[in-house]
């Protein structure tokens, strides 16, 4: 009878852990804090082509409930999660897209053709790391 008793705390520690999901902060544009210096070699200019930039343009619906829109061009993506303000992120392949302060991350067409996945800091003091994945809105 006591492995019951530890089962039912243990399954709300579950639910309560996905709830959290809806909870974390937006991911900010370029939020490097203005002390800290990072020196990296700059990438190398990636171009897309037109129609890679249509198939990634669009809306996602996100699996924690937020709504991301999804502006392209052939060198940048313009990401709006919700109501937030763009977010501007460069191409390093055609499927990858990062901000210029390495914050946020995200990669098109991971499993199908219609999928994708933000990753972002959610805190830049944190060493933490925040993953979700999306789908291509079907409008």
């Amino acid at each position: 009878m006591r492995p019951l008793s530890l089962l039912i705390p243990a399954s709300l520690l579950v639910l309560a852990a996905g709830a959290g999901a809806q909870t974390q902060p937006y991911p900010l544009p370029d939020t490097a804090p203005v002390s800290t210096v990072t020196v990296t070699a700059p990438g190398k200019a990636i171009r897309l082509m037109p129609d890679e930039v249509k198939k990634i343009a669009g809306n996602y619906d996100m699996a924690n409930g937020w709504r991301l829109e999804v502006r392209g061009r052939p060198e940048y993506i313009d990401a709006t999660i919700d109501t937030e303000k763009p977010m501007r992120l460069k191409a390093v392949s055609k499927n990858k897209f990062v901000s210029g302060d390495g914050n946020v991350t995200m990669e098109f067409n991971q499993r199908t053709g219609d999928d994708m996945k933000l990753s972002y800091v959610p805190d830049p003091s944190k060493p933490s790391m925040v993953s979700i994945p999306a789908q291509k809105a079907k409008r």
